[in-house]
């Protein structure tokens, strides 16, 4: 299992578009990827998840990897959020 903490610096936080291409991302892989907040956590496969957690600007995630291919998943989904959100 690998895990990725980040701070969101997009002061929208994660709002529809960026959520809709995580979720488009995590889905290329068949490791688990969950995202959490403040103690909830979800599926990256699923955007109702990732909306319902409601990330701002400012707000630290967390990303768990578990699976045969969590390490790619782990450097594109890592790379994805350093450069958009």
């Amino acid at each position: 299992m690998k895990e990725f903490i980040y701070t969101v610096t997009d002061p929208q936080g994660i709002h529809a578009r960026p959520a809709g291409e995580l979720v488009k991302l995590a889905k290329e892989f068949t490791s688990s990827v969950t995202i959490s907040k403040d103690g909830k956590s979800g599926d990256c496969k699923k955007i109702f998840t990732i909306m319902g957690l409601g990330i701002k600007g400012g707000m630290e995630v967390v990303l768990k990897f578990d699976g045969e291919d969590e390490d790619a998943a782990y450097e594109k989904i890592s790379a994805f959020m350093k450069e958009n959100l």
